[in-house]
Parts: structure tokens; C-alpha cells; sequence
């Protein structure tokens, strides 16, 4: 079988244990702080980057990476003996990365007419997306093929869904990603929204008088959305470790979770969500 070669945005947030373990390669946003350009866990870190936001007077822009940067990554994994590329990135409708990553096709095309590439709009972000990854990423290591391995992603991207929490929509509203949650904005004192993402928009999902009930939601959501299946849960956060144990605890009393890890947002991601972002990403498994 062909070599298939994986890669994807910082934004999946992925850890970098899963990142090495599963060969996975990624390409980083880019991040405007001032006049600062960072790049996404290359040259901010996600402890550091916490640390300033918390008191920062002013709330950076992002960009997604552009055609020469997912290009090079390309090429790269071609000169390191990729056959196949499965290229997997966050929504299109809240990054111009799926559209770069397509430019970028194309000129590997031109380059290396040999070598077959296919591009991914996850249509959802963060750990949505990392589990799709993760997916496609574990099939290639276990010798699946291009194609084999994208039916397998787009199949999931109907059937991941995320759920999240914060103190304030304010991050969200000002980075202009707040999407159908719009009507939130209006209710934020003392309620605790939670948001997650439909079709590639952030949409609401409900809200709570307090992070504790906004977590039994949650957990409701999942296990009604599972039933009595199985699934696999990331539970997602931005500086906010033990909200999302909290978070665990609830959601593994009620739902028969085989597989489950935490993470932590990317610095480009935390930029729209605040400190304190806790939720999780999850999907139904039939084995």
C-alpha cells in the first residue's frame, strides 16, 4: 500500500505525545500580537500565551497559514517518502485555511503530478477535528489507503460534536467567530453559555446560572446524543484543567467512553475563546 501521509492545522490542538506517537504533521497559524507575528505552538506556547491574555489590554488578531506554508509542508512530506497526503483542516467558515490548503494542492499538482493529495473541510475545530486526525493518522499506520482513510474522516464529520463553556462570549464576539451565538450576548450576566458548532458555525446551545450546571448539560447532551453506545471524548480547555476534570467525572458516570483524553487549546484558538474555556469534543464508535 501507498505511504499516507497525515497532516493538519495547530488548531486541532492535539497533544504533542499523540502529534509524535501517530506521526502527525502539522502547520501553524499565525498569530498577531501588536506588532508581534507569532506562530501557533512554534513560537507562543499555550502556558505562556494563557499568562498574558489573562491581563493583555488588547486581544490579538490570527491568520490562517497561506498557500506557500501548507505547500512546504507538502513537499516535505513527499521528500520524506509520502506517496498519498490527507490534509485535514478546521471549517472553512471561520478560517481561510481549507482554501490555502486547496491553492496549495494545486501546486503540488503542478510539482509532483505523481502524488495524490487530499483536502479535509472538517467543518468544526479543536478537538473535533484532532479526533478526526487522530483517525485518519491511526488508519494510515495500520496500512489503510488515500481513499479508504477519507471516506473513514468524512464520515465522522457529520457525527462530532462539540460543547463549551466560558465566563464571557466577549473573546468570540470581538475576533468576530461568535457566529449564531449572537443572541447570547445580550443574556451574559451571571449565565454561562454553551456554545458549540453546527455545519461550521458556532451556534448556541443552551445556557446555565453556573459553570456546575452548565457541566450536568453537557453531560446530558452526550449522553442522550450516545445512548447506550459507546464513545470517544476529548475533554478541551484553555487554562482551565480542572474545570474539565470536573467535566469527565460527569459526562463517565452517564456515558460508556472507551477511549478519552484531556487537552489544551492552541494559543490561535484561545485568542477567540478566553481563559477558562472548558467543554469537550466527542463522537459515537461502533467497536
Amino acid at each position: 500500500m501507498p505511504n499516507v501521509a497525515v497532516l493538519t492545522d495547530s488548531t486541532a490542538s492535539l497533544p504533542e505525545t499523540i502529534l509524535s506517537s501517530l506521526k502527525i504533521s502539522t502547520v501553524a497559524y499565525y498569530i498577531h500580537r501588536g506588532q508581534e507575528v507569532l506562530r501557533d505552538l512554534v513560537t507562543i506556547q499555550r502556558e505562556e500565551f494563557l499568562r498574558w491574555m489573562i491581563t493583555a489590554k488588547f486581544v490579538p488578531t490570527t491568520a490562517s497559514p497561506g498557500p506557500g506554508d501548507y505547500y512546504q509542508a507538502y513537499e516535505k512530506l513527499v521528500e520524506n517518502g509520502a506517496e498519498e497526503i490527507i490534509s485535514i483542516q478546521m471549517t472553512s467558515k471561520a478560517s481561510g485555511g481549507y482554501q490555502a490548503a486547496t491553492v496549495a494542492q494545486s501546486m503540488l499538482k503542478e510539482s509532483h503530478p505523481n502524488i495524490r493529495l487530499e483536502v479535509i473541510d472538517t467543518r468544526s475545530a479543536s478537538l473535533c477535528q484532532g479526533w478526526m486526525v487522530i483517525e485518519a493518522a491511526r488508519a494510515a499506520l495500520s496500512g489503510w489507503g488515500l481513499n479508504e482513510i477519507t471516506a473513514r474522516v468524512k464520515g465522522m464529520i457529520p457525527v462530532t460534536h462539540m460543547i463549551q463553556t466560558a465566563d464571557t462570549l466577549r473573546y468570540l464576539y470581538l475576533g468576530g467567530r461568535i457566529g449564531k451565538a449572537q443572541n447570547l450576548l445580550g443574556t451574559m450576566l451571571n449565565i454561562k453559555p454553551l456554545i458549540g458548532v453546527e455545519n461550521g458555525e458556532i451556534v448556541p446551545l443552551g445556557k446555565a446560572h453556573s459553570r456546575g450546571q452548565a457541566y450536568q448539560q453537557m453531560a446530558d447532551m452526550v449522553a442522550q446524543a450516545i445512548g447506550k453506545g459507546k464513545a470517544r471524548v476529548a475533554y478541551v480547555h484553555a487554562g482551565a484543567q480542572r474545570e474539565v476534570e470536573k467535566i469527565k467525572d460527569l459526562v463517565e458516570s452517564k456515558v460508556n467512553v472507551v477511549e478519552s483524553m484531556f487537552a489544551e487549546l492552541s494559543p490561535a484558538l484561545a485568542v477567540h475563546t478566553g481563559p477558562g474555556t472548558a467543554g469537550l469534543c466527542y463522537y459515537p464508535v461502533d467497536d
